[in-house]
């Protein structure tokens, strides 16, 4: 994979030309498309930004965001060939930071369900996950040290940890999702996917300017508390051998390790959120329903037809619920600083009919906290991530308490 941060540090000292580094993206994507498919289109030759943080810095961006120089066409043959007039806000902030928008990542149709071309780049015979395969599968590859994703679900989390790459979700709205294909506006968020924690954090950096993202270092014997949530199902073994071998990396390291229980009203969030995300993509989704309704890929078209009885009454009680939760979730984090929990249910599953499980990812997209995957171990040759939560708002904790997991994997390995 490539870093972003060894590439920062390498610009900035003289020692590698932005215009170089663009070209080795250009070819590794060359080198490496065609067996892992993780673009819908992109640039056959850039150049680098004269100046700014991310110059010298390709980044991919999801087809679910809006871009001027290339098409947007969301994973379905509704929008083939769109071409919308101007970049979303994400995209830039990416541009006046430096960045090189080199092609947009495959998406499943509108970041639902039904699965991409994407291979996994570790195993073609399995998923990459989704909804932004392409950009984690990208990212993973080593075509691209930066991309661009959404999480509704579990888009974001879900396919870093199925492809090996670290991820974060930021709190809710700390990235404007103006000029992204909506699905529902109370759980949409962009997240970024990069090799390693702190490359994740420097893109945050640079998009932002906020200055609690300048310098995440490694944050000193954290207080983790471990959270199951056995209410979301079973997971497979390589998923607790993934969470296990994080608490003994972390606990080996000095950090302080418990494990908690969820409050009540944080576990009716959980059972809520599809309430909420069916009958918001309804409405997000209502013009494409009616008109083109033939057109939408099988699996999200079930999933409306099945879901068009929802009633306002029924949306506005699980939006309580989980406005409840999210206070009792506060309460939590007096005890300790982040949460770590799985990643996904388990390795990335094999076939290509489906993306994956977004069931332990879901809470924290409803409850709008900061996610950080870092990849803890393989199994069968197949990534396995940890996610740390923490507090909402509290981005930088997240990245400082997954720099210093991490670290511990390493040195544990």
């Amino acid at each position: 994979m490539i870093s972003l941060a060894d590439l920062q540090r390498r610009i900035e000292k003289g020692e590698l030309l932005p215009d170089v580094a663009i070209a080795q993206s250009l070819e590794a994507i060359e080198a490496r498309e065609k067996d892992v498919r993780a673009f819908v289109c992109h640039a056959q030759s850039a150049r680098a930004a004269a100046k700014g943080p991310l110059r010298g810095i390709a980044v991919g961006i999801k087809d679910i965001i809006d871009t001027a120089d290339f098409p947007t066409e969301m994973g379905s043959s509704i929008y083939r060939g769109w071409q919308p007039r101007a970049d979303a806000p994400v995209v830039m902030m990416l541009r006046r930071a430096g960045a090189t928008i080199i092609g947009k990542t495959t998406t499943t149709a509108f970041a639902s369900r039904d699965p991409t071309v994407t291979l996994n780049p570790h195993n073609p015979g399995h998923t990459p996950g989704g909804s932004s395969a392409g950009s984690a599968a990208a990212v993973a590859a080593g075509m691209i040290p930066l991309a661009l994703g959404t999480q509704t679900g579990g888009s974001v989390i879900r396919p870093a940890a199925y492809c090996g790459v670290a991820a974060i979700k930021p709190s809710f709205r700390l990235l404007p999702t103006v000029g992204v294909k909506c699905f529902s506006w109370a759980l949409d968020t962009v997240g970024l996917f990069g090799a390693g924690v702190e490359d994740v954090a420097r893109g945050l950096f640079a998009m932002t300017r906020r200055a609690e993202f300048s310098d995440i270092g490694v944050a000193k014997s954290p207080r983790i508390g471990v959270v199951r949530q056995e209410f979301a199902g079973a997971v497979e073994p390589a998923a607790e051998q993934g969470l296990a071998a994080a608490i003994k990396a972390a606990e080996r390291a000095g950090a302080s390790v418990q494990t908690i229980d969820l409050p009540e009203m944080v576990r009716e969030a959980w059972r809520i959120h599809p309430m909420i995300m069916d009958f918001e993509a309804h409405g997000a989704l209502a013009w494409e329903f009616s008109e083109r309704h033939d057109e939408i890929a099988s699996m999200l078209r079930a999933n409306l037809d099945e879901t068009v009885g929802l009633t306002p009454s029924q949306y506005d009680e699980a939006r309580r619920i989980g406005r409840r939760g999210r206070r009792e979730l506060g309460e939590v984090f007096e005890g300790v600083d982040v949460l770590l929990t799985y990643s996904a249910p388990g390795t990335a599953p094999k076939g290509l009919s489906t993306t994956g499980d977004a069931r332990y990812n879901r809470l924290w997209t409803l409850m709008g906290n900061p996610c950080v995957n870092v990849p803890a171990l393989k199994v069968e040759g197949l990534p396995v991530g940890v996610q740390v939560i923490a507090r909402f708002g509290n981005d930088a904790g997240a990245l400082a308490a997954a720099r210093f997991l991490e670290n511990a994997l390493v040195t544990s390995h």
